[in-house]
């Protein structure tokens, strides 16, 4: 009656069988489960650039329309800022760069409002680096079939950058004139660039074709290069003019009043030719009508803000808004500029053109 010994241990055997196997299987869970938790953060990172990237535009859209003028506006708006800190005299007001002093990023009590010009116009470059730099993302789903816009946005971002770098540089010469006028234009040729990444961001990618006559096209690059003369002529006269900045700062030396004479005359040669394009674009119904008819405008502006600020002693306001219009001057003139070309089958063959002109 005691039992058998060897039954009851191999019936102890099974009822032990079943922890074995819980055992055996959690040892097994451990073992597969270790390695998936290693690779589950970089699957979690593949994911969310994933959906990053699905999230950016793939085509042409709001966003993209909204942020690129915001860089043309914020592009326009440092000349204005960099415009009040020269003509205010506070192109030394943070002595030093990248920060305002030796001993700080910032302006400190014992400077005076000049800092806070200057410390505000180089703020004002934060903000334009920042806009460049989304609108740069925006546009990289988009890369392989808008590489017109993608490039575009490329220049824009590299060239705050560049400018960021070269504001320091006449920092430290002392407001060199000439390093002075080489800022303005390399700022004025960022709000070319935004204003064309506007003007291509409007048309379909592809090949495109002259929509306009040849001569057209050469009297249009032409008045381009008056243009570029009568910038370059501004800048010089403004170079050696009363603002230079700062009262320590130096002048090119050359004769302002002469200037101010040479600097007028392409400016009026300008506005004939712009008046030429203007009216054949009218007669011929030619696409760049607009936008021509936008730089009569601005230049009949400009004219008379020149002429105003002349003759009353070059007040600053008038002298900062003569700056401010001579880039919006050139922004339209490069819009005018890429109205020349059309998408492929959108337009008249240019050899056509001087035909249907003259049966008209």
């Amino acid at each position: 009656m005691a039992g058998n010994p060897h039954r009851a241990l191999s019936r102890a055997s099974r009822d032990t069988q079943p922890f074995k196997s819980i055992g055996s299987h959690c040892r097994w869970v451990s073992t597969v489960s270790t390695p998936s938790t290693v690779t589950a953060r970089p699957d979690q990172d593949r994911t969310t650039v994933n959906r990053l990237i699905e999230w950016l535009p793939d085509r042409v859209d709001g966003k993209i329309r909204l942020v690129a003028w915001l860089s043309f506006v914020a592009e326009t708006m440092i000349i204005a800022t960099g415009g009040a800190v020269r003509l205010t005299g506070s192109g030394l007001g943070c002595p030093t760069w990248p920060t305002c002093t030796a001993d700080s990023l910032v302006p400190t009590e014992e400077l005076d409002y000049h800092s806070i010009i200057e410390f505000g116009n180089r703020m004002m470059t934060g903000v334009v680096g920042i806009i460049a730099l989304v609108l740069f993302v925006l546009v990289w789903r988009i890369r392989a079939e808008r590489r017109d816009l993608f490039t575009l946005a490329f220049i824009v971002g590299a060239g705050v950058v560049a400018q960021a770098i070269v504001g320091g540089i006449t920092v430290w010469t002392g407001l060199n004139p000439f390093i002075v006028g080489f800022h303005y234009v390399s700022s004025l040729v960022l709000v070319c660039v935004s204003a064309a990444f506007i003007a291509r961001m409007h048309q379909p990618p592809g090949p495109r074709e002259r929509a306009v006559p040849g001569w057209y096209a050469g009297l249009t690059h032409a008045t381009s290069a008056v243009l570029a003369i009568t910038i370059v002529f501004g800048v010089l006269t403004t170079g050696s003019g009363p603002h230079s900045g700062d009262t320590d700062a130096g002048r090119t030396g050359f004769d302002s009043e002469l200037l101010e004479h040479v600097h007028a005359w392409p400016g009026y040669a300008l506005l004939a030719l712009t008046l030429v394009l203007a009216a054949a674009a009218w007669q011929l119904r030619l696409p760049t009508l607009r936008w021509a008819l936008a730089l009569v405008a601005v230049e009949l502006v400009q004219v008379t803000v020149g002429l105003i600020q002349a003759r009353s002693g070059l007040p600053p306001l008038l002298v900062g808004i003569h700056m401010v219009l001579a880039a919006l001057t050139a922004a339209a003139m490069t819009v005018v500029v890429l109205q020349l070309k059309q998408p492929t089958g959108a337009s008249q063959s240019p050899a056509e053109m001087p035909t249907a002109a003259s049966a008209r």
